[in-house]
Formats: C-alpha cells, sequence, structure tokens
C-alpha cells in the first residue's frame, strides 16, 4: 500500500513539472491584442476596458476638444504598464501601444527585459531603421516592433545616423529599449 502512495506522489510532481504555467490573457501580446487591448479597441472604451486600473491622459489637448496624444495607464498599485497613442481619425482607436510592464510577453515569450538575441531565434527580422539615438527592428508579418539604442552597438556604429546597421552587427545581449505595437 505504501508503494501506491509513492508512486501516486512521484507521478504527481512529474505531472505537476511537465504542466507548463499558462500565460495571464491580461499579459499577452498577439497578433491583434495586447493585454486587455485589441486592433478595434475605441479609444472611448478604454476607461471601460481598464475600469480596475487607472488612465491618465494629457488634459491640455482634452481641454481643446482634440483628444488624448498620450495615455498611460497604471496599475492600481501604480505601476506604469502600457502608453497608448490613439489615431486621428472620427472615431479614434488605438493606433501604438508601448510597452512598459515586463509582466507583457509576447505568445514567443519575448519581453521588454529580453535582448536582440531573443528577438531574432523568435522572430523573422524584415527590416532595421536607423534613426539618431536608436535602432528600430521590424518583424516580418507582425505588428510588434522593438528599439534598441545605440548606445547597445559597437562604437563605430553609434554616432553616424546615416550609417546603415545590419542585423549582424547588434550585439546579441543588446537590451531593448521599447516594444511597442503599431496598429494601421
Amino acid at each position: 500500500m505504501k508503494s501506491i502512495k509513492t508512486i501516486i506522489i512521484i507521478f504527481s510532481c512529474l505531472l505537476a513539472t511537465q504542466c507548463q504555467k499558462e500565460k495571464d490573457p491580461n499579459f499577452l501580446i498577439a497578433s491583434n491584442q495586447v493585454g486587455k487591448l485589441d486592433k478595434q479597441s475605441l479609444a472611448r472604451d478604454l476607461e471601460l476596458i481598464y475600469a480596475k486600473d487607472s488612465l491618465v491622459m494629457d488634459t491640455v489637448k482634452l481641454n481643446f476638444g482634440s483628444g488624448a496624444s498620450k495615455i498611460k495607464i497604471f496599475e492600481k498599485g501604480g505601476a506604469l504598464l502600457l502608453t497608448l497613442t490613439p489615431n486621428s481619425d472620427s472615431i479614434p482607436t488605438v493606433q501604438n501601444v508601448q510597452i512598459k510592464d515586463p509582466r507583457f510577453t509576447t505568445s514567443n515569450g519575448v519581453t521588454i527585459k529580453s535582448t536582440f538575441k531573443d528577438i531574432k531565434e523568435k522572430y523573422k527580422i524584415k527590416k532595421i531603421i536607423t534613426s539618431l539615438n536608436n535602432v528600430v527592428i521590424l518583424l516580418k508579418e507582425n505588428d510588434l516592433y522593438f528599439t534598441i539604442d545605440k548606445a547597445e552597438l559597437p562604437a563605430a556604429l553609434r554616432y553616424n545616423a546615416n550609417t546603415t546597421v545590419e542585423e549582424v552587427q547588434i550585439p546579441d545581449n543588446a537590451k531593448i529599449k521599447y516594444m511597442m505595437v503599431g496598429w494601421d
């Protein structure tokens, strides 16, 4: 009888370790979703979508009736989750989402705390755009994109905005500065 209990305990432990922890849907980044938001979310519905959280909007823009230029979503505990930018359509939707909280994870396991190596291994890179202080990593068949500070690059690539940066020139351990989703 004792051996049956031992077998059950061992089997239970094995089962528990084999089961993968499910991702919290409130922090999942998928093709048309970022947590509670989806591609069709209307800017006017944000207070309903984030009823348990706090929204901070640009009040100067709101007072002039042109809508908020940036909307910050804070968790009730005070942590900044997202910064949203609505589009300027007659019925505005969310156009850009900047992920601020490391709990937001893509279906491939990439977070704001990931490195360029993680991006390369999990996604196909479409294009790398060089700006004055950053490089922007655009992905194939995905609305997600990443910004890496030029300070993460070799010194020869940091100080010239006209330099084209190739994938092989970005160090694997380069940290992500911004993780964003851009919806048309």
